[in-house]
Protein backbone atom coordinates (compact mmCIF):
# COMPACT_ATOMS: atom_id res chain seq x y z
CA UNK A 1 0.00 0.00 0.00
CA UNK A 2 1.67 3.21 -0.74
CA UNK A 3 1.64 6.35 0.68
CA UNK A 4 -0.96 7.60 -0.86
CA UNK A 5 -3.56 5.52 0.75
CA UNK A 6 -2.43 5.21 4.33
CA UNK A 7 -4.11 7.92 6.48
CA UNK A 8 -7.68 8.77 6.00
CA UNK A 9 -8.73 12.62 5.70
CA UNK A 10 -9.50 12.87 8.96
CA UNK A 11 -6.50 11.56 10.50
CA UNK A 12 -5.02 14.77 10.08
CA UNK A 13 -7.91 16.74 11.63
CA UNK A 14 -7.26 15.13 14.95
CA UNK A 15 -3.26 14.18 14.19
CA UNK A 16 -2.24 17.47 11.98
CA UNK A 17 0.84 17.49 13.36
CA UNK A 18 1.58 14.80 10.94
CA UNK A 19 0.09 16.09 7.99
CA UNK A 20 4.02 17.40 7.01
CA UNK A 21 5.45 14.40 7.08
CA UNK A 22 2.54 11.62 6.30
CA UNK A 23 0.18 13.24 4.09
CA UNK A 24 -0.38 12.18 0.67
CA UNK A 25 0.47 14.31 -2.38
CA UNK A 26 -3.93 14.23 -3.19
CA UNK A 27 -4.12 15.75 0.46
CA UNK A 28 -1.79 18.24 0.23
CA UNK A 29 -2.90 19.61 -2.91
CA UNK A 30 -6.63 19.40 -1.10
CA UNK A 31 -4.96 21.20 1.71
CA UNK A 32 -3.09 23.83 -0.56
CA UNK A 33 -6.75 24.86 -2.68
CA UNK A 34 -8.39 25.11 0.88
CA UNK A 35 -5.46 27.88 2.79
CA UNK A 36 -6.04 29.44 -1.24
CA UNK A 37 -9.50 29.75 -0.21
CA UNK A 38 -8.82 31.34 3.12
CA UNK A 39 -6.33 33.56 1.93
CA UNK A 40 -9.19 34.97 -0.73
CA UNK A 41 -10.87 36.24 2.66
CA UNK A 42 -7.64 37.63 3.70
CA UNK A 43 -6.20 35.24 5.74
CA UNK A 44 -1.68 34.93 5.47
CA UNK A 45 -0.38 31.59 6.27
CA UNK A 46 3.19 30.53 6.45
CA UNK A 47 5.31 27.77 5.19
CA UNK A 48 4.31 24.28 5.88
CA UNK A 49 0.54 24.75 7.89
CA UNK A 50 -1.79 23.03 8.20
CA UNK A 51 -5.59 24.39 9.12
CA UNK A 52 -8.15 21.73 8.51
CA UNK A 53 -11.10 22.01 6.70
CA UNK A 54 -13.05 20.83 9.49
CA UNK A 55 -11.92 23.53 11.25
CA UNK A 56 -14.60 26.69 11.55
CA UNK A 57 -12.45 29.42 11.01
CA UNK A 58 -14.35 32.44 9.96
CA UNK A 59 -11.73 35.16 10.56
CA UNK A 60 -11.68 39.08 9.96
CA UNK A 61 -7.64 38.47 10.42
CA UNK A 62 -5.98 35.46 10.65
CA UNK A 63 -2.10 35.35 10.25
CA UNK A 64 -0.05 31.97 10.76
CA UNK A 65 3.65 31.89 11.36
CA UNK A 66 5.92 28.88 9.64
CA UNK A 67 4.88 25.28 10.72
CA UNK A 68 1.59 26.47 12.28
CA UNK A 69 -1.22 24.48 12.20
CA UNK A 70 -5.38 24.61 13.16
CA UNK A 71 -6.72 21.21 14.00
CA UNK A 72 -10.28 19.60 13.05
CA UNK A 73 -13.45 20.96 15.31
CA UNK A 74 -11.50 23.93 16.30
CA UNK A 75 -13.49 27.13 16.08
CA UNK A 76 -11.37 30.36 15.43
CA UNK A 77 -12.60 33.59 14.75
CA UNK A 78 -12.10 37.40 15.19
CA UNK A 79 -8.49 39.05 14.80
CA UNK A 80 -6.08 36.02 15.44
CA UNK A 81 -2.28 36.48 14.61
CA UNK A 82 0.02 33.87 15.60
CA UNK A 83 4.10 33.34 15.66
CA UNK A 84 6.10 30.42 14.59
CA UNK A 85 5.28 26.68 15.37
CA UNK A 86 1.61 27.53 17.46
CA UNK A 87 -1.07 24.76 17.37
CA UNK A 88 -4.78 25.09 17.94
CA UNK A 89 -5.85 21.39 18.98
CA UNK A 90 -8.98 20.13 18.28
CA UNK A 91 -11.72 21.26 20.11
CA UNK A 92 -10.05 24.60 21.11
CA UNK A 93 -11.71 27.80 21.02
CA UNK A 94 -10.10 30.92 19.87
CA UNK A 95 -11.88 33.77 19.50
CA UNK A 96 -11.78 37.59 19.60
CA UNK A 97 -8.36 39.48 19.74
CA UNK A 98 -5.76 37.05 19.92
CA UNK A 99 -2.11 37.40 19.91
CA UNK A 100 0.38 34.55 20.12
CA UNK A 101 3.99 34.73 19.98
CA UNK A 102 6.30 31.73 19.09
CA UNK A 103 5.57 28.16 20.00
CA UNK A 104 2.34 28.45 21.65
CA UNK A 105 0.64 25.24 22.31
CA UNK A 106 -2.85 25.17 22.45
CA UNK A 107 -4.83 21.90 24.07
CA UNK A 108 -7.60 20.45 23.01
CA UNK A 109 -11.04 21.91 24.16
CA UNK A 110 -9.51 25.15 25.86
CA UNK A 111 -10.69 28.63 25.09
CA UNK A 112 -9.42 31.18 24.37
CA UNK A 113 -11.94 34.29 24.48
CA UNK A 114 -10.81 37.65 23.83
CA UNK A 115 -13.70 39.52 24.19
CA UNK A 116 -16.93 39.92 26.70
CA UNK A 117 -20.10 41.32 27.15
CA UNK A 118 -22.00 43.10 30.02
CA UNK A 119 -24.60 41.84 31.87
CA UNK A 120 -26.38 45.30 33.75
CA UNK A 121 -30.04 44.91 34.93
CA UNK A 122 -31.32 47.37 32.21
CA UNK A 123 -31.15 44.89 29.14
CA UNK A 124 -31.01 41.28 28.53
CA UNK A 125 -27.95 39.59 28.06
CA UNK A 126 -28.42 39.02 24.37
CA UNK A 127 -28.42 42.75 24.04
CA UNK A 128 -25.53 43.63 25.75
CA UNK A 129 -22.75 45.02 24.34
CA UNK A 130 -19.89 43.30 23.30
CA UNK A 131 -16.30 44.44 23.85
CA UNK A 132 -12.42 42.89 23.07
CA UNK A 133 -9.42 44.23 25.27
CA UNK A 134 -7.68 40.83 23.82
CA UNK A 135 -5.86 38.26 24.72
CA UNK A 136 -1.97 37.87 24.77
CA UNK A 137 -0.08 35.22 24.65
CA UNK A 138 4.11 35.04 24.76
CA UNK A 139 6.94 32.67 23.53
CA UNK A 140 6.72 28.94 24.27
CA UNK A 141 3.85 28.75 25.98
CA UNK A 142 1.54 25.68 26.31
CA UNK A 143 -1.69 25.69 27.33
CA UNK A 144 -3.02 22.35 28.57
CA UNK A 145 -6.56 20.77 27.55
CA UNK A 146 -9.73 22.40 28.98
CA UNK A 147 -8.52 26.08 30.11
CA UNK A 148 -10.24 28.67 30.01
CA UNK A 149 -8.10 32.08 29.01
CA UNK A 150 -10.45 35.12 29.60
CA UNK A 151 -10.62 38.55 28.27
CA UNK A 152 -7.84 40.98 29.25
CA UNK A 153 -5.23 38.81 30.22
CA UNK A 154 -1.67 38.41 29.05
CA UNK A 155 0.30 35.31 29.82
CA UNK A 156 4.15 35.85 29.52
CA UNK A 157 6.31 33.88 27.95
CA UNK A 158 7.90 30.45 28.96
CA UNK A 159 4.49 29.62 30.68
CA UNK A 160 2.44 26.49 31.34
CA UNK A 161 -1.28 26.48 32.14
CA UNK A 162 -2.33 23.55 33.85
CA UNK A 163 -5.19 21.38 32.23
CA UNK A 164 -8.60 23.01 33.77
CA UNK A 165 -7.17 26.17 34.60
CA UNK A 166 -9.41 29.14 34.30
CA UNK A 167 -6.87 31.81 33.68
CA UNK A 168 -8.55 35.68 34.87
CA UNK A 169 -5.07 37.36 35.68
CA UNK A 170 -1.86 38.04 33.91
CA UNK A 171 0.95 35.39 34.73
CA UNK A 172 4.22 36.36 34.74
CA UNK A 173 6.91 34.88 32.53
CA UNK A 174 8.01 31.19 33.84
CA UNK A 175 4.56 30.55 35.77
CA UNK A 176 3.14 27.18 36.31
CA UNK A 177 0.24 27.76 37.06
CA UNK A 178 -3.41 26.00 37.45
CA UNK A 179 -6.64 26.11 39.25
CA UNK A 180 -9.71 27.95 38.95
CA UNK A 181 -9.31 30.69 39.02
CA UNK A 182 -5.84 29.88 38.06
CA UNK A 183 -2.77 30.43 40.38
CA UNK A 184 0.85 30.41 40.02
CA UNK A 185 2.36 27.62 41.54
CA UNK A 186 5.76 27.39 41.19
CA UNK A 187 8.67 29.21 38.36
CA UNK A 188 9.09 26.77 35.56
CA UNK A 189 13.13 27.19 36.19
CA UNK A 190 12.89 25.47 39.10
CA UNK A 191 11.58 21.93 38.94
CA UNK A 192 10.16 20.07 41.55
CA UNK A 193 10.09 22.98 43.90
CA UNK A 194 7.32 24.08 45.99
CA UNK A 195 4.71 26.57 45.45
CA UNK A 196 4.89 30.10 44.74
CA UNK A 197 8.05 30.81 42.69
CA UNK A 198 9.90 34.25 41.31
CA UNK A 199 7.39 33.97 38.41
CA UNK A 200 4.60 35.27 40.99
CA UNK A 201 5.80 38.80 40.55
CA UNK A 202 8.18 38.68 37.93
CA UNK A 203 12.11 38.95 38.83
CA UNK A 204 12.02 40.06 42.33
CA UNK A 205 13.41 43.52 42.89
CA UNK A 206 17.26 43.86 43.88
CA UNK A 207 18.02 42.87 47.65
CA UNK A 208 15.95 40.21 47.87
CA UNK A 209 18.57 37.29 48.13
CA UNK A 210 18.02 33.38 49.18
CA UNK A 211 17.07 33.86 52.77
CA UNK A 212 13.81 35.09 51.51
CA UNK A 213 13.29 33.93 48.61
CA UNK A 214 14.33 30.27 49.11
CA UNK A 215 10.91 30.33 51.40
CA UNK A 216 8.79 30.80 47.89
CA UNK A 217 11.28 28.26 45.68
CA UNK A 218 14.03 25.55 45.88
CA UNK A 219 13.99 25.14 49.91
CA UNK A 220 12.31 22.21 50.84
CA UNK A 221 11.07 23.72 53.73
CA UNK A 222 9.46 26.56 52.48
CA UNK A 223 6.64 27.03 53.23
CA UNK A 224 4.41 30.74 52.67
CA UNK A 225 4.19 30.91 56.95
CA UNK A 226 7.90 29.83 56.47
CA UNK A 227 8.55 33.10 53.98
CA UNK A 228 6.59 35.27 56.16
CA UNK A 229 8.88 34.59 59.16
CA UNK A 230 11.62 35.04 57.33
CA UNK A 231 11.03 38.61 55.82
CA UNK A 232 9.89 39.90 59.36
CA UNK A 233 13.38 38.73 60.13
CA UNK A 234 14.69 40.24 57.86
CA UNK A 235 12.70 43.60 58.24
CA UNK A 236 12.87 43.28 61.57
CA UNK A 237 16.99 43.86 61.42
CA UNK A 238 17.24 46.55 58.92
CA UNK A 239 14.45 48.96 60.84
CA UNK A 240 16.69 51.07 62.47
CA UNK A 241 18.93 51.93 59.52
CA UNK A 242 15.77 52.22 56.99
CA UNK A 243 14.19 54.85 59.49
CA UNK A 244 17.44 56.46 60.03
CA UNK A 245 18.66 57.05 56.44
CA UNK A 246 15.09 59.27 56.20
CA UNK A 247 16.24 61.51 59.44
CA UNK A 248 17.89 65.23 58.69
CA UNK A 249 20.07 65.96 61.82
CA UNK A 250 20.40 69.81 60.04
CA UNK A 251 16.18 70.12 60.48
CA UNK A 252 15.62 67.74 62.99
CA UNK A 253 12.96 66.07 60.92
CA UNK A 254 12.25 63.26 58.58
CA UNK A 255 11.60 62.25 55.06
CA UNK A 256 9.56 59.81 53.01
CA UNK A 257 13.04 58.71 51.95
CA UNK A 258 16.65 60.65 51.52
CA UNK A 259 16.23 63.88 49.18
CA UNK A 260 12.79 64.19 49.31
CA UNK A 261 10.83 67.28 51.86
CA UNK A 262 10.70 66.60 55.01
CA UNK A 263 6.52 65.85 55.96
CA UNK A 264 4.26 65.52 58.90
CA UNK A 265 3.32 62.17 57.80
CA UNK A 266 7.28 61.13 57.59
CA UNK A 267 7.35 61.35 60.58
CA UNK A 268 4.48 59.61 61.93
CA UNK A 269 5.43 56.63 59.52
CA UNK A 270 8.91 56.81 61.29
CA UNK A 271 7.10 56.17 64.53
CA UNK A 272 4.80 53.35 63.22
CA UNK A 273 7.86 51.46 61.44
CA UNK A 274 9.42 51.92 64.42
CA UNK A 275 6.51 50.44 66.79
CA UNK A 276 5.86 47.33 64.46
CA UNK A 277 9.38 46.05 64.21
CA UNK A 278 11.67 47.26 67.37
CA UNK A 279 8.54 47.67 69.97
CA UNK A 280 10.13 51.38 70.76
CA UNK A 281 10.08 54.91 69.40
CA UNK A 282 13.11 55.60 66.47
CA UNK A 283 16.32 56.26 68.16
CA UNK A 284 16.49 59.51 66.90
CA UNK A 285 14.80 61.45 69.61
CA UNK A 286 13.41 60.37 73.24
CA UNK A 287 9.67 59.12 73.21
CA UNK A 288 8.99 62.35 74.59
CA UNK A 289 10.95 64.67 72.24
CA UNK A 290 8.73 62.75 69.45
CA UNK A 291 5.65 63.70 71.04
CA UNK A 292 6.08 67.15 71.97
CA UNK A 293 7.17 67.87 68.56
CA UNK A 294 3.91 66.13 67.06
CA UNK A 295 1.85 67.79 70.01
CA UNK A 296 3.31 71.20 68.51
CA UNK A 297 1.90 70.75 65.26
CA UNK A 298 -1.54 71.14 65.86
CA UNK A 299 -3.04 74.15 64.75
CA UNK A 300 -5.08 75.57 68.49
CA UNK A 301 -8.22 77.26 66.22
CA UNK A 302 -9.18 74.15 64.24
CA UNK A 303 -7.38 71.06 66.06
CA UNK A 304 -5.86 70.03 62.26
CA UNK A 305 -2.14 69.38 61.58
CA UNK A 306 -1.11 71.62 58.40
CA UNK A 307 1.94 70.17 56.47
CA UNK A 308 4.85 72.20 56.66
CA UNK A 309 5.49 75.04 54.79
CA UNK A 310 7.69 75.24 51.51
CA UNK A 311 10.61 76.62 53.64
CA UNK A 312 10.27 73.93 57.01
CA UNK A 313 8.44 76.49 59.03
CA UNK A 314 4.71 76.16 60.44
CA UNK A 315 2.45 75.54 57.51
CA UNK A 316 -0.95 77.81 57.11
CA UNK A 317 -4.89 76.12 56.71
CA UNK A 318 -6.88 77.63 54.34
CA UNK A 319 -10.23 79.69 55.49
CA UNK A 320 -13.10 78.11 56.63
CA UNK A 321 -15.96 77.10 54.78
CA UNK A 322 -19.53 78.40 56.07
CA UNK A 323 -20.36 75.31 57.79
CA UNK A 324 -17.00 76.20 60.03
CA UNK A 325 -14.84 72.95 58.51
CA UNK A 326 -10.99 73.25 56.41
CA UNK A 327 -10.93 71.77 53.52
CA UNK A 328 -7.43 70.91 53.12
CA UNK A 329 -6.81 67.09 52.54
CA UNK A 330 -2.98 67.03 53.60
CA UNK A 331 -4.72 68.43 56.87
CA UNK A 332 -7.46 65.87 57.49
CA UNK A 333 -5.25 62.91 57.07
CA UNK A 334 -2.85 64.26 60.00
CA UNK A 335 -5.85 64.10 62.07
CA UNK A 336 -5.26 60.08 61.78
CA UNK A 337 -1.45 59.94 61.42
CA UNK A 338 -0.38 61.99 64.07
CA UNK A 339 -3.36 60.96 66.40
CA UNK A 340 -2.04 57.78 66.41
CA UNK A 341 1.28 58.37 66.09
CA UNK A 342 0.81 59.93 69.78
CA UNK A 343 -0.79 56.89 70.74
CA UNK A 344 2.02 54.56 70.63
CA UNK A 345 4.30 57.34 71.95
CA UNK A 346 1.78 56.80 74.94
CA UNK A 347 0.78 60.55 74.43
CA UNK A 348 -2.10 62.02 73.08
CA UNK A 349 -3.57 65.44 70.88
CA UNK A 350 -2.85 68.61 73.29
CA UNK A 351 -6.21 70.20 71.66
CA UNK A 352 -9.35 68.65 70.86
CA UNK A 353 -10.06 68.51 67.11
CA UNK A 354 -12.64 72.04 67.10
CA UNK A 355 -13.64 72.04 63.36
CA UNK A 356 -15.82 68.40 64.14
CA UNK A 357 -16.72 68.95 67.96
CA UNK A 358 -17.91 72.86 66.21
CA UNK A 359 -20.16 71.50 63.90
CA UNK A 360 -23.84 70.68 64.79
CA UNK A 361 -25.77 67.72 63.16
CA UNK A 362 -27.36 69.83 60.75
CA UNK A 363 -24.30 70.89 59.13
CA UNK A 364 -22.87 67.75 59.27
CA UNK A 365 -25.86 66.19 57.29
CA UNK A 366 -25.81 68.57 55.36
CA UNK A 367 -21.88 67.95 54.32
CA UNK A 368 -22.49 64.20 54.48
CA UNK A 369 -25.14 64.97 51.19
CA UNK A 370 -22.53 67.49 49.42
CA UNK A 371 -19.82 65.32 49.49
CA UNK A 372 -18.86 63.75 46.00
CA UNK A 373 -20.31 59.97 46.23
CA UNK A 374 -21.13 59.80 42.40
CA UNK A 375 -17.53 60.89 40.95
CA UNK A 376 -14.59 60.77 43.88
CA UNK A 377 -16.05 58.33 46.32
CA UNK A 378 -12.55 58.37 47.62
CA UNK A 379 -12.78 61.64 48.71
CA UNK A 380 -16.01 61.47 50.12
CA UNK A 381 -14.88 58.50 52.01
CA UNK A 382 -11.99 59.81 53.39
CA UNK A 383 -13.82 62.81 54.95
CA UNK A 384 -16.06 60.76 56.87
CA UNK A 385 -12.80 59.02 58.17
CA UNK A 386 -11.27 62.46 59.11
CA UNK A 387 -14.50 63.32 60.94
CA UNK A 388 -15.38 59.83 62.40
CA UNK A 389 -11.58 59.52 64.08
CA UNK A 390 -11.43 63.76 64.86
CA UNK A 391 -14.76 62.31 67.21
CA UNK A 392 -12.60 59.82 68.37
CA UNK A 393 -9.61 61.89 69.46
CA UNK A 394 -12.27 64.33 71.24
CA UNK A 395 -13.91 61.57 73.53
CA UNK A 396 -10.69 60.70 74.34
CA UNK A 397 -9.76 64.05 75.81
CA UNK A 398 -13.39 63.89 77.39
CA UNK A 399 -15.06 66.93 75.04
CA UNK A 400 -18.38 66.35 74.27
CA UNK A 401 -19.60 67.31 70.54
CA UNK A 402 -20.49 70.89 70.12
CA UNK A 403 -24.02 69.45 69.71
CA UNK A 404 -25.28 65.69 71.38
CA UNK A 405 -25.97 63.39 69.08
CA UNK A 406 -23.74 64.15 66.22
CA UNK A 407 -21.74 61.04 65.98
CA UNK A 408 -25.17 59.10 66.17
CA UNK A 409 -26.63 61.00 63.24
CA UNK A 410 -23.39 60.05 61.68
CA UNK A 411 -24.01 56.25 61.59
CA UNK A 412 -27.87 56.73 61.03
CA UNK A 413 -27.22 58.48 57.76
CA UNK A 414 -24.84 56.00 56.22
CA UNK A 415 -27.05 53.21 57.54
CA UNK A 416 -29.46 54.28 55.52
CA UNK A 417 -27.58 55.52 52.55
CA UNK A 418 -25.68 51.95 52.35
CA UNK A 419 -25.93 50.63 48.90
CA UNK A 420 -27.75 46.60 49.58
CA UNK A 421 -26.44 45.05 46.51
CA UNK A 422 -22.78 46.34 47.13
CA UNK A 423 -22.43 46.93 50.42
CA UNK A 424 -20.82 50.13 49.33
CA UNK A 425 -21.42 54.14 49.83
CA UNK A 426 -21.40 55.95 46.20
CA UNK A 427 -22.11 54.76 42.70
CA UNK A 428 -18.49 55.81 41.13
CA UNK A 429 -18.02 53.38 38.59
CA UNK A 430 -16.55 54.36 35.31
CA UNK A 431 -15.22 52.18 31.70
CA UNK A 432 -12.09 53.62 32.67
CA UNK A 433 -11.10 52.90 36.76
CA UNK A 434 -13.97 50.11 37.01
CA UNK A 435 -14.52 50.15 40.73
CA UNK A 436 -11.36 51.93 41.89
CA UNK A 437 -13.13 54.91 43.36
CA UNK A 438 -15.63 52.88 44.18
CA UNK A 439 -14.00 50.07 47.32
CA UNK A 440 -11.08 52.63 47.97
CA UNK A 441 -13.56 55.10 49.38
CA UNK A 442 -15.26 52.24 51.04
CA UNK A 443 -11.77 51.61 52.71
CA UNK A 444 -11.49 55.13 54.06
CA UNK A 445 -14.83 55.59 55.42
CA UNK A 446 -15.37 52.07 56.98
CA UNK A 447 -11.78 52.29 58.84
CA UNK A 448 -12.59 55.50 60.45
CA UNK A 449 -16.43 54.91 61.21
CA UNK A 450 -17.27 50.74 61.81
CA UNK A 451 -13.54 49.77 62.04
CA UNK A 452 -12.43 51.95 64.73
CA UNK A 453 -15.89 52.42 66.43
CA UNK A 454 -15.68 48.29 66.67
CA UNK A 455 -19.51 48.20 64.61
CA UNK A 456 -20.43 45.62 62.01
CA UNK A 457 -20.28 46.70 58.79
CA UNK A 458 -23.61 46.12 56.81
CA UNK A 459 -24.28 43.65 54.07
CA UNK A 460 -20.96 41.54 54.59
CA UNK A 461 -20.81 39.19 51.91
CA UNK A 462 -22.36 41.87 49.43
CA UNK A 463 -18.87 43.64 50.79
CA UNK A 464 -16.72 40.36 49.62
CA UNK A 465 -18.50 40.07 46.24
CA UNK A 466 -18.12 44.05 45.13
CA UNK A 467 -14.62 43.64 46.35
CA UNK A 468 -13.23 40.55 45.31
CA UNK A 469 -14.57 41.38 42.35
CA UNK A 470 -12.25 45.12 42.30
CA UNK A 471 -9.26 42.52 43.25
CA UNK A 472 -9.57 41.23 40.22
CA UNK A 473 -9.46 43.88 37.90
CA UNK A 474 -5.98 43.74 36.27
CA UNK A 475 -5.54 47.37 35.56
CA UNK A 476 -5.01 47.77 39.02
CA UNK A 477 -3.70 44.27 40.42
CA UNK A 478 -1.59 42.69 37.90
CA UNK A 479 1.73 41.70 38.41
CA UNK A 480 3.52 45.07 38.46
CA UNK A 481 0.69 47.47 38.95
CA UNK A 482 -0.21 47.59 42.68
CA UNK A 483 0.17 50.13 44.91
CA UNK A 484 0.04 50.35 48.25
CA UNK A 485 -3.00 51.97 48.59
CA UNK A 486 -4.81 50.09 46.48
CA UNK A 487 -4.28 46.66 47.57
CA UNK A 488 -4.48 47.93 51.37
CA UNK A 489 -8.25 49.12 50.43
CA UNK A 490 -9.21 45.64 48.96
CA UNK A 491 -7.45 43.47 51.74
CA UNK A 492 -8.98 45.54 55.05
CA UNK A 493 -12.18 45.51 53.62
CA UNK A 494 -11.98 41.88 53.36
CA UNK A 495 -10.56 41.31 56.73
CA UNK A 496 -13.49 43.52 57.79
CA UNK A 497 -16.08 42.01 56.96
CA UNK A 498 -14.78 38.40 57.28
CA UNK A 499 -15.18 39.18 60.86
CA UNK A 500 -19.09 38.55 60.08
CA UNK A 501 -19.47 36.23 57.50
CA UNK A 502 -17.21 32.97 55.52
CA UNK A 503 -18.80 34.31 52.28
CA UNK A 504 -16.55 33.40 49.47
CA UNK A 505 -13.50 32.78 52.11
CA UNK A 506 -11.92 30.50 49.46
CA UNK A 507 -11.55 32.88 46.71
CA UNK A 508 -11.00 35.23 49.57
CA UNK A 509 -7.62 32.98 50.85
CA UNK A 510 -6.82 32.90 47.26
CA UNK A 511 -6.82 36.48 46.74
CA UNK A 512 -4.81 37.01 50.17
CA UNK A 513 -2.44 34.61 49.39
CA UNK A 514 -1.65 35.54 46.43
CA UNK A 515 -0.94 39.39 47.17
CA UNK A 516 1.08 38.43 50.16
CA UNK A 517 3.33 36.74 48.10
CA UNK A 518 4.12 39.19 45.64
CA UNK A 519 4.35 41.64 48.71
CA UNK A 520 7.57 39.54 50.01
CA UNK A 521 8.83 39.96 46.87
CA UNK A 522 8.99 43.97 47.13
CA UNK A 523 11.01 44.46 50.11
CA UNK A 524 14.40 46.25 49.44
CA UNK A 525 17.44 45.85 51.75
CA UNK A 526 18.28 48.55 53.80
CA UNK A 527 15.40 50.94 52.19
CA UNK A 528 12.19 48.75 52.93
CA UNK A 529 8.98 48.90 50.17
CA UNK A 530 7.94 51.34 47.71
CA UNK A 531 4.43 52.95 47.77
CA UNK A 532 4.04 51.22 43.83
CA UNK A 533 2.94 52.70 40.53
CA UNK A 534 0.29 55.95 40.98
CA UNK A 535 -3.21 55.27 40.80
CA UNK A 536 -5.67 56.89 39.04
CA UNK A 537 -5.54 60.41 39.00
CA UNK A 538 -1.70 60.02 40.35
CA UNK A 539 -0.85 60.03 44.19
CA UNK A 540 1.03 58.27 46.31
CA UNK A 541 5.27 58.90 46.45
CA UNK A 542 6.12 56.46 43.71
CA UNK A 543 8.27 53.27 43.56
CA UNK A 544 11.54 54.14 45.55
CA UNK A 545 10.94 52.53 48.57
CA UNK A 546 10.48 55.13 51.39
CA UNK A 547 8.52 55.36 55.02
CA UNK A 548 5.17 55.62 53.70
CA UNK A 549 5.04 52.48 51.64
CA UNK A 550 6.97 51.20 54.29
CA UNK A 551 4.47 51.36 56.79
CA UNK A 552 1.31 50.80 54.35
CA UNK A 553 2.78 47.54 53.06
CA UNK A 554 4.17 46.48 57.05
CA UNK A 555 0.25 46.86 57.86
CA UNK A 556 -0.57 45.27 54.42
CA UNK A 557 1.42 42.30 54.79
CA UNK A 558 -0.08 41.39 58.58
CA UNK A 559 -3.38 41.82 57.14
CA UNK A 560 -3.23 39.23 54.28
CA UNK A 561 -1.27 37.02 56.52
CA UNK A 562 -4.11 36.83 58.84
CA UNK A 563 -6.63 36.28 55.99
CA UNK A 564 -3.91 32.92 55.04
CA UNK A 565 -3.78 31.96 58.76
CA UNK A 566 -0.09 32.75 58.93
CA UNK A 567 -0.80 36.34 60.91
CA UNK A 568 1.52 34.61 64.03
CA UNK A 569 4.90 34.22 62.07
CA UNK A 570 5.57 37.89 61.54
CA UNK A 571 5.61 38.50 65.32
CA UNK A 572 4.46 41.92 64.75
CA UNK A 573 0.67 43.37 64.78
CA UNK A 574 -0.56 47.31 63.44
CA UNK A 575 -1.15 49.67 66.74
CA UNK A 576 -1.57 52.66 64.24
CA UNK A 577 -3.61 53.89 61.81
CA UNK A 578 -3.72 50.59 60.23
CA UNK A 579 -4.54 48.70 63.51
CA UNK A 580 -6.90 45.38 63.08
CA UNK A 581 -8.99 46.20 66.50
CA UNK A 582 -11.55 49.17 67.14
CA UNK A 583 -9.78 51.80 68.75
CA UNK A 584 -12.17 51.93 70.91
CA UNK A 585 -15.29 50.32 72.14
CA UNK A 586 -19.29 50.34 70.72
CA UNK A 587 -21.23 52.52 72.31
CA UNK A 588 -18.98 55.47 72.08
CA UNK A 589 -17.21 55.16 75.02
CA UNK A 590 -13.94 55.73 76.12
CA UNK A 591 -12.42 52.47 76.57
CA UNK A 592 -11.21 51.55 80.13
Amino acid sequence: MDAETTLDDAYFDYCPWDFADRASAGQRAAQDAHQRRLAESGARLGPRCYVSPAAGVFTGTLRLGADSYVAGHAYVTGEVTAGDDCTVNPYATVRGRITLGDGVRIGAHSSLLGFNHGFAPDRPVHRQPLTSKGITVGDDVWIGSHVVVLDGVTIGDHCVVGAGAVVTKDLAPWTVAAGNPARPLRDRRAQGGPRRARAVSGDLPGGLSADLSGGLSGDPSGDLGGAVARFADRARAQAADLVARCWNPDTGRYADRPGAPATVRAHCDAVEIADLLLGSPPEQLAADEHAERLRALQDPRSGLVPEFAPDGGPGVLPAPAADGWIDDGTAEYHVLAVGYALDLLGSRLTQPVHVVRSMTVRQLLARLESLPWRTRTWSAGAWVDCWATGAHRNLELGVEDGEPGALEALFGWLTTRVDPWTGMWGTAESPAAGRLQLVNGYYRLTRGSYAQFGLDVPYAERVVDTVLAHGHDQRWFAAGRENACNVLDVAHPLWLAARRSGHGAAEVRAWAEEQLTRALGRWRDGAGFGFGPAGEGGGGPGREPGLQGTEMWLAIVWLLADLVGVADRLGYRPRGVHRPEPARSPGFATPG
